[in-house]
């Protein structure tokens, strides 16, 4: 696929034909509108209903508070991090999971970028810090996982450095999870076109325009750069301690269900209620790099 980048338009080589697509545009391309919820082959040709979504939710967000009060109980920590290209929908996710769960052993960690100070440390160093103790959820929006992705792509880390990255990463993890973490590592999958048209309506929804970034931007010509990096990562470091779990994410509240559905079914915590859980859809929600196109 060949795409040229002008200022905030960009032209795109999506199956055998070109577009263009201006980010200023107050309409929205019919191209886009047509194909986003089928890119990236999505098996649904609807998004989830609102009131049976609502419904779900509700079911699995009691079972979350049931949850936090285990860890309470029982002093136990879970972590999650939650990745993916931008405008994968990661904090609608994290504020689906999070919103009737005690802030103070609930935490949300959205670093911004490093200091000085951090960037002379050894990378993990800084994350380690927002660590869950005792009793606590911890979630991550966007993780130590930029060194797989956002900072090789966009020229922030050395060829070196990435590599080397990608060599310790496994071990760290491991780490974590013999500590007795409870680790959940979310890759939400987006498709080209939905990512264009969700660009689109933070770009021209005033509630929403702070959402579109720089960054966003100068991503729009290297969606081929950052499918390599993710491959890749999907591949490297997908282990038998810490796996991937890949979400298909073009209809968001499919995704937030089956997220939270995941997070339920991996913990025997009291009072389970299997029948509130529901069943995870295997058409939305699998494992590793076999689980995107």
């Amino acid at each position: 696929m060949g795409n040229t980048t002008t200022d905030r338009s960009i032209e795109l080589e999506i199956g055998s034909e070109r577009h263009r697509f201006d980010i200023d545009d107050p309409d929205l391309p019919k191209w886009i509108e047509h194909h986003a919820l089928s890119s990236d082959d999505y098996p649904y040709d609807k998004k989830l209903d609102r009131d049976d979504y609502e419904k779900q939710l509700e079911k699995l967000q009691i079972e979350l508070v049931k949850v936090q009060f285990w860890l309470q109980k029982t002093g136990r920590r879970v972590m999650a991090l939650f990745e993916g290209r931008d405008a994968a929908g990661k904090g609608g996710t994290i504020h689906a999971v999070r919103s009737y769960m005690n802030p103070r052993y609930a935490r949300i960690v959205a670093l911004t970028k490093p200091t000085e100070t951090e960037a002379g440390q050894w990378y993990f160093q800084r994350y380690v810090p927002h660590f869950p103790s005792a009793g606590e959820f911890v979630m991550f929006d966007r993780s130590w996982y930029n060194r797989a992705g956002v900072e090789p792509v966009m020229g922030f880390c050395t060829p070196e450095q990435y590599e080397h990255f990608l060599l310790q990463v496994p071990n760290f993890e491991r780490l974590i999870v013999e500590d007795g973490v409870i680790f959940f590592k979310f890759w939400l999958n987006l498709g080209q076109e939905m990512q264009l048209k969700r660009f689109h309506d933070r770009r021209h929804d005033p509630l929403k325009v702070w959402k579109l970034s720089p960054m966003d931007i100068a991503a729009l010509s290297k969606w081929d750069d950052y499918t390599v990096k993710r491959d890749r990562m999907l591949n490297q470091t997908h282990t038998g301690s810490a796996p991937w779990t890949v979400v298909k994410s073009n209809d968001k509240r499919r995704a937030r269900v089956n997220v939270i559905r995941h997070i339920l079914q991996s913990i025997d915590y009291d009072e389970k209620d299997d029948k509130a859980i529901g069943k995870i859809d295997e058409r939305i929600l699998g494992h590793g790099s076999g689980f995107v196109a």
